[in-house]
């Protein structure tokens, strides 16, 4: 019998020994003047691979010129420049753990991330909020003189990032080195990156999304990165890219959605778009090739493994799939812990010795047993094709049968006037849950017609019993829609 796992070999072993960042700039010196980064839409800014890989080592001395040890942690609290990633490149250089946190974060959240990883410094810029903390605060990069990178076992840690916080208190994800030698599996996997393309990332420098898709990934096969200044819009990306000749363009769906508000510019030179952080509607799919000529290649991950399965230009994912996962990763639907048959709903797990797989939380390492089990609720086809229904926590229930909120919002993708929708079940008392679509629009739509609308898409136990009106859908820091908010939102007023 035929079970819902794919595995097709493992990928080649990570060296040893190694350095993450010496990895990502093994190219620089051979490069030389190659550009490395531009920033496109505000005053003229390039760094030259030569450049990066001189400022890099220099901050890099800098820091362990400010006493600190190898392994002590680094706070950043850096805006959108280039000084984010050079200091995080620089970081992982000196055998320092940076923490790359959001400069959005508020005093008490920034301060909460610095009570768990208690950091020995902390990097700080204008604007940002700044931690109740008792680490020493610079508020320059410090530079010295170049230090050689410090290498080491590839499995040790490398660096902490924080989930969106969901359902909750944000997590300390621990990271290896490795973790950027797993991101070869995208390069033809979701992007068909070669050294000759101009990837241009919508993001800013210090959202997580950008540091890995938008730079480190380009510039570990020599490739070109562009990236917005401070301030560009959506609506300007579009000549920004026509007019900087990027050949790969990469956003979260919600930008794509604002370009797409206005016609968008002869783009000649872009093969392909990317996306992640949360489901692209194939309404915005089927307008941005009408309107480009080229398709939007999708990726589905999480800050556990970053992304790892997803479309692409060798191989594009099927209608209302996510994809397959990546040649060179080993992944299952389990129930129960066991394996499903093939388009059997379960939970999407990645095998613990994927090389992209985090080495734990900040106070826990990685579960026994074979799998890491996600709170993914998909499907897989016998052919390895993945199906996303949303989040194990998302998933609804009605009359007994599981619905998962993106088949409710993908029904309203295209209905006139709803600028944004969430469907989630409320409680509306006890025991008894109902679905209800969450929706933004310039003024409340009349229910009748919303209903009917549902009537003429959806099966009657998928169809929301209530519709709500709201200015603006709550969002994590990564982009993706917190469904939880809004139920306890709902709900709080009943308890």
């Amino acid at each position: 019998m035929q079970f819902s796992v794919f595995d097709h070999g493992p990928p080649t072993p990570c060296p040893s020994p190694f350095n993450m960042a010496a990895y990502v700039l093994s190219h620089a010196t051979a490069l030389g003047d190659k550009t490395a980064l531009e920033v496109v839409g505000g005053a003229p800014e390039i760094l030259t691979y030569r450049a990066l890989l001189t400022r890099v080592t220099r901050v890099a001395g800098g820091l362990r010129a400010q006493r600190l040890r190898e392994g002590d942690r680094i706070l950043f609290r850096l805006g959108n420049t280039p000084d984010f990633p050079v200091a995080y490149l620089a970081c992982l250089w000196a055998g320092l753990i940076p923490i790359p946190a959001s400069s959005q974060l508020t005093v008490p959240e920034a301060t909460d991330i610095a009570q768990q990883t208690d950091p020995a410094l902390i990097l700080h810029q204008s604007g940002v909020s700044l931690p109740d903390h008792p680490a020493p605060v610079l508020t320059t990069l410090p530079e010295a003189d170049p230090i050689s990178p410090v290498m080491g076992d590839p499995n040790r840690l490398a660096y902490i990032i924080f989930t969106s916080g969901t359902s909750g208190r944000p997590s300390g994800v621990r990271h290896a080195h490795r973790a950027i030698w797993a991101r070869r599996m995208m390069w033809q996997g979701w992007y068909g990156l070669t050294p000759d393309d101009r990837m241009m990332h919508a993001g800013a420098f210090n959202w997580t999304y950008t540091l890995g898709t938008g730079l480190m990934d380009p510039w570990s096969i020599g490739a070109t990165t562009l990236i917005p200044a401070l301030g560009v819009l959506s609506s300007a990306l579009g000549d920004l890219a026509s007019e900087h000749s990027a050949s790969i363009f990469a956003a979260a769906p919600g930008v794509y959605r604002q370009m797409l508000k206005s016609p968008l510019p002869s783009l000649p030179q872009l093969r392909h778009g990317l996306s992640a952080g949360e489901s692209l509607p194939d309404a915005l799919r089927t307008q941005w090739r009408t309107q480009t000529g080229t398709d939007i290649h999708e990726a589905l991950g999480m800050s556990e493994c970053s992304t790892f399965i997803s479309g692409s230009p060798a191989l594009p994912a099927k209608p209302s799939t996510s994809g397959r996962p990546q040649q060179g990763r080993r992944i299952a639907v389990l129930q129960d812990g066991k394996p499903v048959p093939p388009d059997t709903p379960g939970l999407l797990a990645i095998h613990r010795d994927d090389p992209g797989l985090m080495l734990g939380y900040l106070d826990a390492d990685l579960p026994d047993g074979d799998w890491f089990t996600t709170a993914d609720t998909v499907s897989m086809s016998a052919e390895g094709d993945i199906t996303y229904m949303g989040r194990n926590d998302d998933m609804m229930n009605a009359g007994g049968y599981r619905v998962s909120p993106l088949e409710v919002e993908a029904a309203f993708n295209d209905f006139q006037g709803l600028t944004g929708c969430a469907a989630t079940a409320v409680e509306i008392k006890a025991d008894t849950q109902v679905i209800a679509l969450f929706y933004t629009a310039e003024t409340p739509i009349d229910e009748d017609t919303l209903r009917a609308h549902a009537q003429s898409l959806l099966a009657r136990y998928k169809q929301p019993r209530l519709y709500i009106h709201r200015d603006t859908l709550p969002k994590g820091g990564n982009g993706k829609l917190n469904r939880r908010l809004l139920r306890d939102a709902f709900e709080a007023p009943n308890d």
